[in-house]
């Protein structure tokens, strides 16, 4: 209905404020819209704090969103058309526990394509079908198809429509494609489109339109291995998620003419003792350590510590072939099978490898902490380096422990001694800022020499593993601060407060644990105190698990809000350009604003970052997915020959169809159907993250452990699925009639059709 200015407009019109105007919604944006003054605003803020609590509204510092809206720039991937022939896209990216992803109707743009295009080469033809795309996104008219429209900024990558599938050839010719998702679909391939894929070929192919009735056809365009070989499986996500992975010959090319840097201008510090402290299998050496004390008389008991990362913005320049395909693809992916590295060997493991006893230029930050571990001071340099010595964590973590080898005691007085000192002063800084103190343990994959799993473990957690990133982390706060000083644009490392949406789901929760979390201006200790007093009590897991997912998402912007989870105001990643593009940007900022030489942002870098930004926040995410994605696959391989065997098991995930439950030794992630919990009406308790018998009163809760028995296993998708061995437990009565009160209800026979969401930090 029609408002006139100056009268308070209903809950509807904000919400279509600030649906259509996601760049303008801010509640002084709306108090202007409407008119309003006076108590006018006070009803107002009175008003959106309803909306923010009913999780109807979505605050980022001043800004408001609706609740799964898209972000003004994001890149979108091109899927189909619709029934007037427009392009249709949805988002690169989608958080798995937000839904289904909103459509996207794509109009073009006049520049679209200007990303990658070589000098002089003509602008690139229009976007089109399986294109990924950066894109400024729009409200679209309401009731007319998507939510949403976008205006094609850049075409990111050009991707043809090709799909994956495992082929299984038939008795009589030709055969089928097996679905690498576990929603795809399944294709008949007749004999004279097989190509050359025999049965268990991993296959690229596209649809052909043959025949109305029956099974899609398809037509084999190229095998890309066979599933059982060594390394097929990581093979599946870098096709599917179209990870770059084969260097262009220019690429290779520009990499291979690089020359070593020369010393130049560059602060000598090849007497330094620098060390590197990596993992025992570490090809590439991005960063090395020293400390000492302080000996101004003005910092007494204070320390001095230099951390030197290799300087990659010296090989790989703006605009460069190598800066392009960098940027194309944003980051490194780990594999438990390989790395697709975002730089060549030649630059990652050779020339920015900051080898023991080799020569190598690194741009280098000098810090002082007082001895409350507060920093004072700091202080950037170019700088030639010599590694003195490479060290694994466990070389190091035994020699401070009083079991040195013969390498690590040549280096334990002089470098591994006032290192450790250092970081017990350092430390005192992190304890006081209290960053949020998640304990969640990672598992690694060992594999075979067939690319098999051999074996899941837990690596223990030293302190030289916390000892190198406290260091990190202090050199990326130093990054920042400098460059803000500089007034010098950069990309932040943003992690944002928790919604409020998210707050509340979790205060419910806690709620039913007699736990309490405050309200009003939450910083990350306010989740430790919670933590702390669900240390050593039966649902200490699931308490973690339960904070973890009220998190936000990191991502890379323009605009500081700062690290929520770090407790940090401000924050840049500095530390490993040669795996992140974001640091590259960095160093370039860095280069430029302190005027250390060639090599610095380029002013069509500094227009684009919030284009870059948008872009490497993408790939990140598509490595992430790929990873974990890959994990499953590898697990379900390895548990396929172990249909009926019995496992312990934690439940990891309570939905209405059922239970997501992970297994303690290997870490896998399966799905137990409600249908499979018994002969009863199983009551869905979100509050309480429950499912929960309403005749018999027993049921399973978040966290509980389970004994369970593979049913199936689906390798190509990942998918495992359990059946729970034995009754649950006793509910508490308020789950058993919650039911009462409106909540969902479902009986056994329903079967599942989504996966959990699992956050990652």
């Amino acid at each position: 209905m029609p408002f006139r200015r100056g009268e308070m407009p209903d809950r509807e019109t904000i919400l279509r404020f600030v649906t259509e105007h996601p760049e303008q919604a801010t509640k002084r944006d709306i108090a202007k819209a409407f008119g309003l003054k006076g108590e006018a605003r006070l009803e107002l803020k009175t008003l959106l704090k309803d909306l923010e609590n009913d999780g109807l509204i979505e605050r980022h510092r001043k800004s408001l969103t609706r609740p799964g809206s898209l972000p003004a720039v994001t890149v979108l991937e091109i899927t189909m058309r619709g029934p007037d022939g427009d392009l249709i896209a949805r988002p690169a990216e989608w958080p798995e526990d937000k839904g289904v992803a909103p459509s996207v109707i794509v109009r073009q743009s006049s520049d679209a394509g200007a990303r990658g295009r070589g000098k002089g080469k003509k602008p690139s033809t229009a976007a089109g079908l399986g294109d990924r795309v950066l894109a400024r996104i729009f409200p679209a008219p309401a009731n007319k198809g998507p939510a949403y429209s976008a205006r094609v900024m850049k075409i990111l990558d050009r991707r043809a429509g090709a799909q994956l599938g495992v082929f299984q050839p038939m008795p009589d010719g030709g055969g089928r494609l097996l679905p690498i998702d576990r929603r795809g679909d399944e294709f008949v391939v007749d004999s004279d489109f097989q190509g050359e894929a025999s049965e268990g070929d991993l296959v690229e192919f596209e649809p052909v339109k043959l025949g109305r009735m029956g099974l899609p056809r398809a037509k084999v365009i190229s095998v890309i291995g066979n599933v059982a070989g060594e390394k097929a499986i990581s093979m599946i996500a870098i096709h599917a998620h179209g990870i770059p992975h084969i260097f262009p010959q220019n690429v290779i090319a520009d990499a291979e003419d690089a020359k070593p840097a020369p010393m130049g201008n560059r602060d000598d510090w090849r007497d330094i003792p620098l060390i590197t402290i990596d993992p025992a299998d570490a090809k590439d050496h991005d960063d090395a350590v020293y400390a000492e004390e302080d000996t101004s008389p003005d910092n007494e008991g204070g320390v001095i510590v230099t951390v030197a990362i290799a300087d990659v913005s010296w090989y790989v320049r703006p605009g460069s072939p190598l800066d392009r395909e960098a940027l194309k693809r944003g980051n490194s992916t780990y594999f438990p099978d390989r790395v697709v590295p975002m730089l060549p060997e030649r630059i990652s493991n050779d020339l920015c490898s900051l080898r023991e006893g080799e020569d190598r230029p690194a741009l280098a930050v000098k810090m002082r902490f007082n001895r409350e571990g507060k920093k004072v001071g700091h202080r950037f340099h170019r700088v030639m380096i010599r590694s003195a010595a490479k060290l694994s964590y466990q070389q190091a973590q035994a020699a401070i422990d009083g079991q040195p080898d013969a390498k690590a005691e040549m280096f334990l007085e002089p470098v591994l001694k006032p290192l450790w000192h250092a970081y017990g002063v350092v430390k005192r800084g992190r304890d006081k800022r209290q960053p949020l103190e998640l304990d969640m343990p990672e598992r690694k994959i060992v594999l075979d020499d067939k690319g098999r799993v051999d074996k899941v473990i837990v690596p223990a957690r030293l302190d030289a593993h916390k000892l190198i990133e406290e260091f990190m982390i202090q050199a990326n706060v130093a990054a920042a601060e400098t460059l803000e000083e500089r007034k010098q644009a950069l990309i932040y490392r943003v992690h944002d407060t928790p919604s409020l949406a998210k707050q509340e789901v979790l205060r419910e929760f806690l709620g039913t644990l007699g736990l309490s979390l405050s309200r009003g201006n939450l910083r990350s200790n306010s989740f430790n105190g919670v933590l702390e007093r669900a240390k050593d009590q039966p649902y200490e897991v699931m308490v973690n698990e339960m904070v973890l997912r009220s998190q936000s998402q990191a991502v890379y912007q323009t605009e500081n809000l700062g690290h929520f989870g770090l407790n940090l105001r401000r924050y840049a990643h500095f530390t490993s350009p040669i795996r992140r593009y974001a640091d590259l940007i960095v160093h370039r900022a860095l280069v430029g604003a302190l005027r250390l030489g060639e090599g610095g942002i380029s002013p069509k870098d500094e227009a684009d970052l919030d284009d870059i930004a948008a872009e490497i926040s993408t790939t990140e995410r598509r490595s992430m997915v790929a990873e974990r994605e890959t994990v499953d696959r590898l697990i379900a391989h390895h548990l396929s020959e172990k249909i009926g065997e019995q496992f312990e098991a934690r439940v990891a995930g309570v939905t209405k169809s059922g239970l997501f439950v992970k297994l303690e030794r290997l870490g896998a992630d399966g799905f137990v159907p409600i249908s499979t919990l018994g002969r009863d009406y199983y009551i869905y308790d979100e509050a309480h993250q429950a499912l929960t018998g309403e005749k018999t009163g027993l049921g399973y809760r978040l966290g509980d452990e389970v004994e369970v028995r593979l049913v199936d296993a689906i390798p190509l998708a990942g998918a495992l699925r359990f059946e729970i061995l034995g009754e649950g437990r006793k509910m508490p009565t308020a789950t058993r009639s919650f039911h009462k009160s409106g909540r969902a209800r479902r009986s056994a026979g329903k079967q599942p059709g989504t996966r959990p969401p699992r956050g990652r930090r």
